[in-house]
Formats: structure tokens, C-alpha cells, sequence
């Protein structure tokens, strides 16, 4: 089986929430896809991370992405590229 080298941590936000409550949930997200990536086995100082985010009407669902080793290198060339 391949090794992950990508992982992904989605929350669902209510657009009229606060920007102080939103930055909040933004460190926590931070801290634990941090963890996580220790749990695991993964430096989280070697991945690179990404926020997108998709409008859900009165709400936006965040997603925050780590990528290391071979999605990485992907990852750099496409935005290298401009892709």
C-alpha cells in the first residue's frame, strides 16, 4: 500500500461568526493538523500547507491541507508553474 503524503482537515463556518472566533478556529486547525501529522509519523516543519475555502451560502466550509514528500514536489512544480 502507498504511503499518504496529503492530508486534509475541512470545517464548516457560519459566515456571520466574528473574525476574532474565526481566526481561533484557524489556530486550532493549525495545531491539530500539526498533531496529527506527528500521530503519524511526519515532521510537520517538512510539510507545506494551504487553506481553500468553498462559499456554502450562509456558511464556508475550510479546508486545511499539509502536503509532504511526493504531493509536495507536486504540489511546488504546479504552483511554480502557475497551475
Amino acid at each position: 500500500m502507498a504511503k499518504h503524503t496529503q492530508a486534509h482537515m475541512a470545517k464548516t463556518l457560519e459566515k456571520n461568526r466574528g473574525e476574532a472566533w474565526k481566526d481561533m478556529t484557524k489556530r486550532q486547525m493549525e495545531y491539530y493538523m500539526g498533531a496529527k501529522l506527528l500521530e503519524i509519523g511526519v515532521n510537520p516543519k517538512s510539510a507545506i500547507y494551504r487553506w481553500s475555502m468553498e462559499d456554502k451560502g450562509n456558511s464556508e466550509e475550510w479546508t486545511y491541507s499539509a502536503y509532504w514528500g511526493d504531493s509536495k514536489e507536486k504540489l511546488e512544480q504546479q504552483e511554480a508553474q502557475g497551475g
